[in-house]
């Protein structure tokens, strides 16, 4: 190819979403990752894009409300170019309460929403027997808010592959960086940048999840009791995830994924008979400060790094692409004091 303008290092989520906004704005880019698109966390299967609660509000609240807003028009494109599903549907979230307090509690934060999500999604307090797809609650009543979506995360990183080259952009697995450079590396990149300084930078957190076989398309994803049931729109229910600061294999499942799938047929009696098609394990990236990392990196001259997606990667990568490339080809910086590397070191 032609000299790339934009370099990134990394075939996950954030790296392809920052090579796609790139691309938008007129860019040659070129992305490379040796194991190739959606090798790590980013390949993963449960896709649970939801906000924070509306309350306590600050500027990582607040990027998470725009991302979410953001992406049904970024994926939207996606699709149209590539011409693969993604798996995007912004169907809500139900959240069953256990009790007055919790109704209480969730009741508050319904006012906090209509102000603070500026009347484009809401949170209200809704009775179970209303909806057709909802988990047993102790009080009859759940949360129910049209901010959250979900996403098959696998089909929608090899979309934005797919749109990349579409578009003229090189996806590949070897090649000599060229341009701005942008390392967006997952766990591996957060332990490179641990070796080079005085104390953890980040690390990679395991997390194993499953698919059911039931089709529940369309349906908001679910969260019980720390758990995420996702309906996706292929047919399949993904069911996660642990959590799992060590381990000794990052790649295999065990008797926490089975506890976990107990745990989910016990929460939604509609998955008892629903065989699992596939279990997953992987390595997510989380930083230090727990917030994403984007910016100039700390540790190489002249490049820029975006990592430490963790659990919301796929939930914050629109509006982290939109702000990486103004930062690279614009030098326009709007990232948040929170989510600049510096918070991490």
């Amino acid at each position: 190819m032609a000299t790339a303008d934009v370099t990134v290092m990394g075939a996950g989520v954030f790296g392809l979403s920052i090579a796609w906004a790139c691309l938008q704005r007129g860019a040659r880019v070129h992305v490379i990752d040796p194991a190739g698109v959606a090798a790590g966390a980013s390949g993963g299967i449960v896709g649970a894009l939801a906000p924070h609660v509306p309350e306590q509000w600050n500027a990582k609240k607040a990027f998470q409300r725009d991302s979410l807003l953001m992406a049904q028009g970024f994926w939207a494109a996606v699709e149209a170019a590539s011409g693969q599903s993604t798996g995007y549907v912004r169907s809500g979230r139900l959240q069953p309460l256990a009790d007055e307090a919790a109704v209480a509690l969730a009741r508050a934060r319904a006012a906090g929403a209509a102000d603070l999500w500026q009347g484009q999604a809401i949170w209200e307090v809704v009775p179970a027997s209303d909806l057709p797809w909802s988990p047993p609650s102790p009080t009859g009543l759940v949360i129910h808010d049209t901010l959250s979506a979900l996403i098959h995360p696998r089909q929608a990183t090899h979309a934005l592959a797919a749109a990349i080259t579409a578009q003229g952009g090189v996806v590949t697995r070897d090649g000599q960086p060229q341009g701005a450079v942008v390392w967006a590396t997952g766990a591996a990149g957060l332990a490179e940048m641990t070796a080079q300084h005085s104390r953890m930078v980040g690390a990679g957190v395991k997390g194993q999840a499953a698919l059911l076989r039931h089709d529940a398309a369309g349906q908001p994803q679910l969260f019980a009791g720390g758990l995420h049931i996702v309906p996706h729109l292929d047919g399949t229910v993904a069911i996660g995830s642990t959590t799992e600061r060590d381990f000794s294999d990052a790649t295999t499942t065990d008797d926490q994924l089975d506890a976990l799938i107990a745990q989910a047929r016990a929460a939604l009696p509609a998955l008892g008979a629903a065989p699992v098609i596939a279990r997953w394990a992987g390595v997510r990236p989380r930083s230090r400060s727990r917030a994403p990392m984007i910016g100039t990196h700390p540790f190489l001259p002249g490049a820029f790094v975006a990592n430490g997606g963790f659990k919301i990667g796929f939930g914050m990568a629109p509006k982290v692409a939109a702000v990486m490339a103004d930062l690279i080809l614009a030098t326009t910086d709007a990232i948040p004091e929170d989510f600049r590397p510096q918070a991490s070191l």
